[in-house]
């Protein structure tokens, strides 16, 4: 009995070091994953708890603590489904994310090499191993079974269909980790059982391949490499670098068609850059410094080239709203090697930032709201470029801009200005549009008159430096002025505008009070009495004063040449000869001597050849009468001013007739006494004070009969020096000896007749 006694002890002793051997191997699996995937699929049975069934041994009160164990873990480990947040990168991710096949091998505790040494031995998995279940799949989809079945399932059914970025593989999962909404009693349930994929970058849940392979894409192009749990950057590869006017920019690789979270840096909008630094570079010729805000700072690129290249002349404020953009742009000063001012609210800290190289720009950059920063802030200089309108910014930007700076504004929303979404232009604008020829130049005067309100609410007028409108941007320029009387003056310039639908002839509503009885009569021409119906639409409230300033934009010109911007050179040429109305040849060189003589609000022009006095005083205000004696100046300039609105002569083209060439028909229009000139808004339009008829009389004139049929050789064209009411010599081939315009009731298209007479030898044939 002793004996039999000693033999069982023995027993029950290497039974214990069995599971302690057991135990310290599970433990070993856990760590290496295979505990994560048995937790959750709740299949894997410790040796410990089988051994109790036998040995009977371990206490009930183990048993329970165990069993409360077990309970704890499930949670922890089913939250693992989500995310792991973890500083080391593989480890923060799903399990369905792994390196390599083994790896995934590894959650079904399977070891690795097991599959090849079994087939190259030629043994049966079956015979010495035991079931196991799939880490990706629920019991109830995929059972255990033994390894050379798994390793099949999960390389047909989760390897091969899986998404790979930057090493990893994204296998898909069938686990119950996607949640959906509450139902009636409150409780949020797990969705059913559907294949899905988790995202290696946000841990987003995404069902279809094709849907994952694309939502990687846009994490590439964000420049989101990492995961954002661990708030690592992505890195400095993901960007490029580009350079416009000597200012190097960090952009992303989106920047030209970014999200609503990313950074936006459109390369076609460089002309628009330029005009803006010309007119910051004038304003900062005329004091010193001058406080100035890129209120929509994106890349920072522009606020940039403003201290880069003005230095202490100008005191510059990039503000955004977006964390990523001020991000971006603190990272821009530093590669341009400038310094950067913590935002208004916080304190006065200045950050050298660069390669230890200093430098004496600063550049101040907020994080707010740009309505936020226009109130707690007074500026000489504001630039507006929000995406699309502006109007949402007018009341803030004139509330604390200063008497005499200028505001800038650049509208996106073409699609509404330009007259193809005009239930839009209405809301946003207040104004009521239709297309026409003139549709940029409408656009213009359309954001001038919202501008023109918003400065009158807060008692301040304008006057228009500058409003450009070209394909992707309408760009306007005006300075403050303080005080009723301006306002006053700025708001009567607000009027409607009568538009004839059949002619195209326009013009402005007289100021008045006293309702007409037929406004028809303003028109000059008489389609409402030669056609049926209604003729004409009201459009507007439009702004109908200038829409440039000559003298400034003479000494833009010279700042751009001074800088080198070629691209707004021609386009500021253009503009100051569209200011004086002039053609082409006629336009007067910028001298020293023809600046001094330009005056914009009171303010004399600052020049070599001006006095001392003439210079603004800066930070104060100008008494009444030298306001006074100022618009006595300035009078004769107003009168100077160039006329509204210009004609296509295309549009206005007689058919069956050859228009001469647009310069000469520029001459044409200039020697019948008309002012005229070209304009940047359309490259075949004519600006000129003539009225329609006259200017369909001179081009019917000028333009020469089409050839038809085969009665001569090559074109004909009337002699280059023929004028208006001289008679063609008779030795001429084909003479026009009349010409009427004949109505046709059809169309309503105005067509010419002619009578050619031909020579004698001709007819003989």
């Amino acid at each position: 009995m002793a004996a039999l006694e000693a033999a069982e002890a023995v027993l029950g002793l290497r039974l214990r070091l069995e599971e302690e051997e057991e135990e310290e191997e599970n433990h070993d699996r856990d760590h290496e994953g295979g505990g994560e995937a048995a937790a959750l699929n709740g299949l894997v049975v410790s040796e410990k708890e089988k051994s109790n069934d036998i040995d009977g041994t371990v206490p009930e009160s183990e048993l329970e603590a165990e069993e409360k164990g077990t309970e704890e873990e499930h949670p922890k480990q089913s939250d693992s489904n989500i995310l792991d947040i973890s500083s080391d990168y593989p480890r923060d991710k799903h399990i369905s994310i792994q390196r390599n096949l083994a790896d995934l091998e590894k959650l079904a505790d399977l070891r690795e090499g097991e599959f090849s040494t079994a087939v190259s031995q030629n043994t049966d998995l079956h015979v010495t191993d035991e079931r196991k279940p799939c880490p990706l799949c629920p019991e109830e989809k995929f059972k255990a079974c033994y390894s050379h079945k798994l390793h099949r399932h999960l390389q047909n059914l989760h390897w091969k269909v899986s998404v790979e970025f930057e090493g990893y593989r994204m296998c898909i999962c069938h686990l119950s980790c996607r949640p959906v909404k509450s139902n009636l009693a409150g409780d949020q349930t797990l969705s059913k059982m559907g294949a899905h994929y988790h995202c290696i970058i946000c841990s987003a849940t995404i069902i279809r391949r094709t849907d994952m392979i694309g939502h990687i894409n846009r994490h590439v192009n964000k420049g989101e490499t990492e995961s954002r749990f661990i708030t690592v950057r992505s890195s400095k590869s993901s960007y490029k670098v580009v350079k416009e006017s000597a200012t190097d920019v960090q952009v992303l690789p989106n920047h030209s068609t970014p999200q609503k979270t990313d950074s936006y840096f459109n390369p076609k909008m460089k002309l628009n850059r330029q005009l803006i630094f010309c007119a910051l570079a004038v304003l900062a010729g005329e004091r010193k410094p001058i406080e100035c805000l890129d209120a929509f700072g994106a890349t920072g690129i522009m606020g940039l080239q403003w201290a880069k290249h003005l230095r202490s002349s100008v005191k510059v404020t990039i503000n955004d709203c977006n964390e990523n953009s001020v991000t971006m742009i603190k990272e821009n000063c530093r590669l341009n090697k400038m310094k950067v001012k913590l935002n208004i609210r916080e304190e006065d800290k200045v950050e050298t930032v660069g390669n230890g190289e200093e430098n004496s720009d600063t550049i101040e950059v907020t994080k707010m709201d740009a309505n936020v920063v226009m109130h707690l802030k007074s500026f000489d200089f504001i630039h507006l470029d929000p995406y699309g309108s502006s109007v949402n910014y007018l009341d803030s930007a004139f509330r604390n801009v200063r008497n005499l700076g200028i505001v800038s504004l650049t509208s996106t929303d073409i699609s509404s200005l330009y007259a193809k979404a005009q239930h839009v232009a209405f809301r946003h604008y207040g104004c009521n549009i239709v297309r026409t020829e003139y549709y940029k130049e409408l656009a213009a005067r359309t954001v001038i008159a919202a501008v023109t309100r918003a400065a009158a609410r807060c008692n301040k007028g304008i006057e228009v430096l500058l409003a450009v409108a070209l394909e992707h941007f309408v760009l306007v320029v005006v300075r403050v002025l303080r005080g009723p009387t301006p306002a006053d003056d700025s708001a009567k310039k607000v009027r409607y505008l009568l538009h004839c639908q059949w002619c195209e002839e326009r013009v402005f509503q007289k100021e008045s009070n006293m309702v007409e009885e037929n406004p028809y009569q303003q028109l000059p021409c008489d389609c409402y009495g030669s056609m049926p119906g209604k003729t004409a639409v009201l459009l507007g409230p439009l702004w109908s004063g200038a829409l440039f300033n000559t003298g400034f934009l003479r000494r833009m010109l010279l700042e751009a040449m001074q800088y080198g911007l070629d691209e707004a050179q021609s386009l500021l040429k253009t503009l100051v000869s569209e200011a004086e109305c002039t053609a082409p040849k006629h336009l007067s060189t910028h001298g020293p001597s023809d600046e001094s003589k330009q005056e914009e609000s009171g303010i004399y022009i600052g020049t070599p050849n001006t006095s001392a006095e003439s210079y603004l005083v800066h930070g104060k205000r100008k008494s009444e009468e030298v306001l006074r004696s100022a618009a006595k100046r300035q009078r004769p300039e107003h009168s100077a001013e160039h006329p509204p609105f210009y004609y296509n002569i295309h549009r206005h083209s007689i058919k069956g007739m050859n228009m001469p060439k647009l310069n000469k028909f520029l001459n044409y229009l200039s020697e019948a006494g008309y002012r005229v000139s070209r304009t940047h808004f359309d490259p075949m339009g004519v600006r000129t004070n003539a009225p329609l008829a006259q200017f369909k009389t001179v081009l019917m004139q000028y333009s020469t009969p089409t050839y038809v049929g085969a009665q001569a050789e090559g074109p004909v064209h009337l002699p280059g020096e023929i004028h208006v009411g001289e008679e063609v010599p008779a030795g001429t081939a084909i003479k026009v000896e009349e010409a009427e315009l004949v109505e046709d009731d059809k169309r309503g298209v105005a067509t010419a007749v002619f009578t050619q007479s031909y020579p004698t030898h001709c007819a003989a044939d």
